[in-house]
């Protein structure tokens, strides 16, 4: 079957290829809008066409998706984003873009309390949601005076601008020295305001956990709890690399607190942190749109996408929870944090190959859809590289990491 309302996904990363796949497989026509160095779902057999993404400032790119919808005649498509940026600018320009497409993240009053964490942690602590001790430091007289129990992260508000800083996500700093040398650091690559200090929570993945979920109007319709058991790099991952599907009562409550009081809509992932020393699970994150292991669900029964385009799209959504005891895992990421681990002492040889007991779901690889999975590790590796390169220029900023092309260039 072949549905006449597509999907436009912005970004071609992981998470864009996820969202072709599961539209894809249903009948749902898939294009891809993406800048030319972040392409892995271009190369799906489920994405019909791929656009450029343009290096403009929010307005720019919100008058290049109506062109788009123009040209093409894509009305009524639903926009999916994959980034907290391209969640952002859908967001801001709901109304907007809503005159000629079908947006899937919910109108800026509402996203806004997820993409900032100064917002996130004010709401933690109105709903009395338990989150890392946290400070605003405006100056280093400021840092000097703070009570803190070291060691320490440095992290941003928000990811507006890239840079060292805002890839990295997390600095730590082991002694007030430390933490000042770090602060000075990050003051030169973004604004004071936007700089945050937290406790650092021990543990590594094993205490990572996450509800995700399908909210309508602030009630979650769709959910999954899980585990992120291994993430790349170990220590502070860009994401996670070995997740499994668990039953985590603890974080249910919570995380609908949370989404009730801003009246989500859409998709969503509520990131917790287990502190072993008083047994609270503790808020990190919102992230607002889909998440780099969100095919873990489907295989566990519950496809995000395709249920997220049926809601946006009018049709019934039947309240329903994933099962237990699935897992996902990134074998180009997971193998090197498995060795790291393994090195350290972590992580038994035998007791990573008892995780990849069945059922399991591969990131990329896919017996219906196989290129993506054979250019996965070429792909990451030319990434890496690209990022190296990038810090040796000293993290010159960029608006965004959608938009690294100078302009919409050719349309393949």
């Amino acid at each position: 079957m072949t549905e006449t309302i597509g999907a436009l996904v912005i970004g071609g990363n992981l998470n864009g290829l996820s969202i072709a796949r599961s539209l894809g497989r249903c009948g749902v026509p898939v294009w891809v809008a993406s800048p030319p160095n972040i392409e892995l779902a271009s190369f799906s057999r489920y994405t019909r066409r791929t656009l450029p993404w343009p290096n403009l400032q929010d307005e720019g790119q919100a008058a290049y998706l109506l062109e788009v919808a123009e040209r093409y005649g894509l009305d009524q498509w639903v926009l999916f984003p994959t980034s907290d940026e391209s969640a952002a600018l859908l967001s801001k320009f709901h109304a907007v873009l809503s005159s000629r497409f079908r947006v899937s993240t919910p109108a800026w009053e509402s996203l806004r309390w997820a993409y900032d964490k100064r917002l996130t942690y004010r709401l933690a602590a109105d709903q009395q949601v338990d989150y890392p001790s946290t400070i605003y430091p405006a100056t280093e007289a400021d840092l000097a005076a703070a009570d803190l129990n070291f060691p320490v992260i440095l992290k941003p508000a928000t990811h507006a601008i890239m840079n060292r800083f805002t890839s990295d996500k997390a600095w730590p700093a082991a002694d007030r020295e430390e933490l000042l040398a770090r602060y000075r650091e990050a003051r030169e690559l973004i604004s004071t305001e936007l700089i945050l200090v937290q406790e650092m929570i021990p543990g590594g993945g094993e205490a990572q956990f996450s509800y995700a979920a399908l909210c309508r109007d602030g009630k979650p319709i769709v959910s999954l709890t899980a585990r992120r058991t291994r993430q790349y790099p170990v220590d502070f991952g860009y994401s996670s690399s070995f997740v499994e599907t668990l039953d985590v009562p603890e974080i249910v409550a919570p995380s609908r607190h949370l989404l009730a009081a801003i009246r989500y809509t859409g998709l969503v992932e509520v990131e917790y942190k287990l502190d072993a020393r008083n047994g609270c699970y503790k808020l990190l994150d919102i992230n607002p749109r889909l998440w780099t292991w969100a095919t873990l669900g489907a295989r566990a029964g519950t496809d995000f996408p395709y249920l997220l385009w049926q809601m946006t799209t009018g049709k019934s959504v039947p309240e329903q929870t994933a099962r237990t005891g699935v897992r996902w895992i990134r074998m180009s990421t997971d193998f090197p944090a498995a060795i790291h681990l393994i090195l350290r002492g972590r992580l038994s040889p035998g007791e990573y190959w008892r995780s990849l007991r069945s059922p399991v779901e591969f990131s990329v690889m896919a017996l219906d859809d196989p290129l993506p999975g054979l250019l996965d590790l070429p792909l990451f590796a030319y990434k890496h590289l690209c990022n190296g390169y990038k810090s040796l220029r000293e993290g010159l900023p960029l608006k965004r990491v959608e938009g690294l092309s100078d302009g919409p260039g050719p349309i393949r």
